[in-house]
């Protein structure tokens, strides 16, 4: 056999390395087109002067001319998207419905993979991304990808898990959500074309909403007693808000739906049908989502006469504009700044007070009971960072905020009592410590157990902490004397009166 060292001229050597050279530039190539196709499925509709429909239409005419090749990475990409960017649940929709309108197999594998992703958030108890999927595969109804009577067997099942017996309310509370969570997307669609149908899954929430138990609202309420807003518990609030979509036809306003730009192709697709899903039985170790109490502070009222006019506590549109909110803070609870420029942008903020909606969506989570869903300070945090993004508007939303606030102050909960002071004084410390103090002076002559003198007594403690005694003193009036924290003078026990005479003894002991 012979050692010699091959060189390029010889014959086997030189294939070797072509193919070795084109095996690397395939890979290369495949692995480009990969990334740009994942580049443009992640940032469809972002940055881009060109409407949505027609990115919409140029994308989709890319994906199938890389369908034959690309065609497990595009089933993961459209999946892992319309998981994990919720906002753009219509926009992946339509891209789904025009995907199957082109290849009709395709389609089916993708219903095939969002109904597997489906099965397996319930199975690890990811309850919210259950919730977004079932939403998705809602939605693909009103792009024609599924077929609207398989839709409605899938939230009636869902509905039968709970009438169960023997399992906890949470668990019953969180599958009726669900299926209400998804009927603002395709009510008008099944009431169109199943009308009848709809009427009976309606009349079975009601009745399972009748039946449930509700000791735990009171424990979860922000203030005691319902003036001037009633603190509804979150699943009788969203009722109300469907009873209300339904008088109103199913007819929205906030949720944008691209597809029905390409309704004619869309059509005349052929749909599929969610094959029967089983629902993992209830088990100890299940965790479920805490009930809520829905937390308002502004009406209409409370916003300027001349701009957008603030949804109403039942509408649809209230709870369309909270919960995108909420998914926004969700999205980016990790960065403040980013998170503030997200909600600063929301989509429809030329229909509504944005600031109002903002503020009473995050003291919403700020104030929410047992405990918030993040730590305090990022809720502080967030409003700076928007007072700062939005100084001519934001803080004078958050005084009047805080009036609001400060004068149900009576009927607050303790812990939210707690909060509200933790948050003032931190705010008040990052604005240097500017406040209308003179508009509070009338309070102080309550008695000093009175929660709001009490409020301010807590304020100015913890801002004294966040600084030093003589500069609190010196913002707030002479009158403020009666509630202003003792000036922290140094304690040295050894030279008190008396400490003395104990010590001398030891100290000629000693010596002797």
């Amino acid at each position: 056999m012979s050692r010699r060292r091959p060189y390029p001229d010889d014959d086997d050597s030189y294939g070797n390395d072509r193919f070795c050279r084109s095996k690397r530039r395939r890979v290369s190539e495949d692995q480009e087109i990969e990334e740009n196709l994942e580049s443009l499925v992640y940032k469809i509709g972002e940055k881009s002067n060109a409407s949505l429909e027609s990115n919409l239409e140029g994308l989709v005419n890319v994906l199938d001319i890389y369908l034959t090749r690309c065609r497990d990475k595009l089933l993961r990409l459209l999946v892992e998207c319309a998981l994990k960017m919720p906002e753009k649940c219509t926009t992946y929709t339509t891209i789904a419905g025009l995907m199957n309108a082109k290849n009709y197999i395709f389609g089916g594998e993708f219903v095939g993979q969002m109904v597997k992703a489906f099965k397996d958030a319930l199975k690890r108890c990811e309850w919210d991304t259950a919730r977004y999927t079932l939403r998705f595969l809602a939605d693909l109804v009103n792009s024609h990808v599924i077929d609207a009577n398989s839709l409605l067997k899938l939230l009636e099942h869902m509905l039968d898990v709970a009438k169960e017996d023997g399992v906890p309310d949470v668990r019953k509370s969180w599958f009726i959500y669900a299926v209400l969570y998804c009927l603002p997307w395709v009510g008008r669609e099944l009431y169109e074309k199943k009308e009848s149908q709809l009427e009976l899954l309606l009349t079975t929430i009601e009745v399972l909403l009748n039946k449930r138990s509700k000791k735990h609202v009171p424990a979860l309420r922000v203030w005691s007693i319902d003036v001037p807003h009633v603190q509804e518990e979150y699943l009788d609030c969203l009722w109300e808000q469907i009873r209300k979509l339904k008088l109103d036809n199913w007819q929205e306003k906030h949720i944008n739906r691209p597809y029905l730009h390409f309704d004619p192709v869309l059509c005349e697709a052929l749909q599929h049908p969610i094959h029967d899903i089983s629902i993992p039985p209830h088990d100890d170790s299940y965790v479920y989502p805490k009930p809520t109490v829905v937390f308002r502070m502004f009406d209409y009222t409370d916003c300027p006469e001349r701009g957008p006019v603030l949804p109403g506590a039942h509408s649809i549109e209230r709870f369309l504009i909270e919960e995108q909110l909420h998914q926004i803070i969700k999205s980016y609870y990790w960065e403040r700044k980013p998170c503030a420029e997200h909600l600063l942008k929301f989509q429809h903020k030329a229909m509504i007070p944005l600031e109002y909606c903002i503020v009473e969506v995050i003291f919403a989570e700020l104030f929410n009971l047992p405990q918030p869903r993040y730590i305090e300070i990022f809720y502080g945090s967030l409003l700076i960072e928007l007072s700062k993004l939005q100084p001519t508007s934001m803080p004078q939303v958050l005084a009047q905020a805080t009036e609001i606030l400060f004068l149900r102050i009576e009927t607050m909960n303790t812990s939210c009592f707690d909060r509200f002071v933790s948050w003032f004084s931190y705010h008040l410390s990052n604005f240097q410590y500017r406040w209308s103090w003179e508009d509070w002076e009338e309070c102080l002559k309550l008695d000093h157990e009175h929660p709001r003198p009490k409020f301010i007594r807590e304020v100015l403690l913890k801002t004294m902490r966040l600084s030093y005694h003589q500069r609190i003193r010196d913002i707030v009036p002479r009158s403020y004397d009666c509630v202003l924290p003792a000036r922290p003078d140094p304690f040295y026990k050894y030279t008190a009166d008396g400490a003395i005479q104990w010590y001398m003894p030891i100290f000629v002991l000693y010596y002797e």
